[in-house]
C-alpha cells in the first residue's frame, strides 16, 4: 500500500478515534486558515477535523510569501486565524512582521520541544524535516562521510551535487551554520562546496537527488522526504541517507509549522486546533503525509521513516533560519553559491 492510501486509511480510523472522545461544545467553532502547505497534504486533516469535531474549516493555500503579504494588506480586518507555512524562517518573518499572537497553552509547550518553537510563544513547529547527506551506495561507502562541512573538503572535488540557493531550504541551512559556526568559517564551507560541484546546481532536491542516482555525481544535501518519495516510486535506486555530524552538533532540522494570526477572530479554536495538531492522535498523520518526523519525541515517525535510522539533531532554535537568513544569503552570493 502506498503512503497516500496508507494515510488516507489512517485519517478515516482517526475520524472514528476522534468522534468517539470529541466534546461536543466544539460543534459551532469555525476557523479561517492561510495553509502554504500543499492542499493534498493538509485537506484530509481539516476534513478529519470538521467531521469529527463539527468546527467548520476554510482555509486558502499559496506560497509564504503572498500569504504573508495577505495578512499584512488585510490587516484587521484578516479573515484568517491561523498561518501554516513549511519553513522557520517564514514563521521567523511573520512574528516579526507582527502578523501573529503570543499563545499561552501548556499543551503546545509540553507536545513540542523548545527548539522547535518561538520563545515568544508565536510559532510552533508542527513535523521536523531533516535535511541531511544522500549519497550513491556503488560509488561511496558511509564511512568516508562525516560532517556538512566536511563535504568542502578537495576529495569531493567533482563530486558533490547542490539544490539551488533561491530555495529557502538551503538558505535555512547556511544560516543555521552561520549561527553554530560563524559567518567567516561558514562562508569557507560553502565556497568549498561550491568548488566541488559536479554540475551546475539543481531547481529541486528529487532532480539533484536522481542525477546522484545516475552517477551525475556523487553526493548531496537534501530533505529526507525527498530521498523517501523516490524510494517509494523506485526502491532499487542506489542512494541512501547519512546522518552528519553526530559527534558534534547534529543534523540540521526545519518544520512546518504554525501561528496563530494577529487578529484571529477564533482565536480559541485555532488554539484548540494547534493543540490537537501537536497531540499523540494527530501527529503522525500531520507528519506521515510528507514523509516527516512528528515533532512531539513523544510520537514515533511513520515505519517508513523510522526505517531510516536515528539519529541526534541539532538542537539550535530554529529561529535562527530566520535571524541569519539575510546575512545568509548574502554570503551564499559572494562565494557564487547559485
Amino acid at each position: 500500500m502506498s503512503i497516500r492510501n496508507r494515510y488516507l486509511a489512517a485519517i478515516a480510523t482517526l475520524i472514528l478515534s476522534v468522534m468517539s472522545s470529541a466534546p461536543t461544545a466544539y460543534a459551532r467553532d469555525e476557523l479561517v486558515i492561510y495553509s502554504a502547505r500543499n492542499e493534498q497534504l493538509i485537506k484530509p486533516l481539516f476534513d478529519a477535523y470538521t467531521q469529527a469535531t463539527g468546527t467548520e474549516i476554510r482555509f486558502i493555500t499559496d506560497k509564504e510569501g503572498p500569504l504573508m503579504q495577505r495578512l499584512k494588506s488585510e490587516g484587521p480586518n484578516s479573515p484568517a486565524d491561523l498561518i501554516i507555512t513549511v519553513d522557520a524562517g517564514n514563521l521567523w518573518q511573520a512574528a516579526q512582521e507582527d502578523l501573529l499572537k503570543p499563545v499561552q497553552s501548556k499543551v503546545l509547550e509540553s507536545n513540542i520541544p523548545p527548539h522547535l518553537r518561538d520563545s515568544g510563544n508565536r510559532w510552533f513547529g508542527l513535523s521536523i524535516r531533516a535535511r541531511t547527506v544522500v549519497f550513491n551506495t556503488r560509488k561511496v561507502s558511509a564511512g568516508e562521510l562525516s560532517t556538512y562541512e566536511d563535504l568542502a573538503d578537495p576529495k569531493w572535488r567533482g563530486r558533490l551535487c547542490l539544490r539551488t540557493s533561491n530555495k529557502v531550504y538551503n538558505q535555512s541551512l547556511v544560516a543555521m551554520m552561520i549561527a553554530e559556526l560563524g559567518e567567516t568559517r561558514t562562508e569557507q564551507v560553502v565556497k568549498g562546496w561550491v568548488a566541488n560541484l559536479a554540475t551546475d546546481v539543481f531547481p529541486d532536491d528529487t532532480k539533484m537527488m536522481e542525477a546522484i542516482a545516475a552517477g551525475q555525481c556523487d553526493v548531496g544535501i537534501g530533505n529526507t522526504y525527498y530521498f523517501g518519495r523516490l524510494k517509494e516510486k523506485d526502491a532499487s535506486l542506489p542512494i541512501a541517507l547519512f546522518w552528519p555530524n553526530q559527534q558534534g552538533s547534529g543534523v540540521h532540522v526545519n518544520i512546518s509549522g504554525a501561528g496563530v494570526t494577529r487578529f484571529a477572530k477564533h482565536e480559541q479554536a485555532a488554539i484548540r486546533f494547534l493543540e490537537w495538531l501537536s497531540s499523540a492522535q494527530a501527529q503522525n498523520l500531520f507528519a506521515d503525509a510528507n514523509l516527516e518526523y512528528p515533532v512531539n519525541p513523544a510520537v514515533k515517525a511513520h515505519p517508513t521513516v523510522e526505517g531510516w535510522g536515528a539519529f541526534k539533531q541539532n538542537l539550535i532554535n530554529v529561529s535562527k533560519a530566520g535571524e541569519l537568513q539575510v546575512q545568509a544569503v548574502k554570503l551564499m552570493d559572494r562565494v557564487g553559491y547559485k
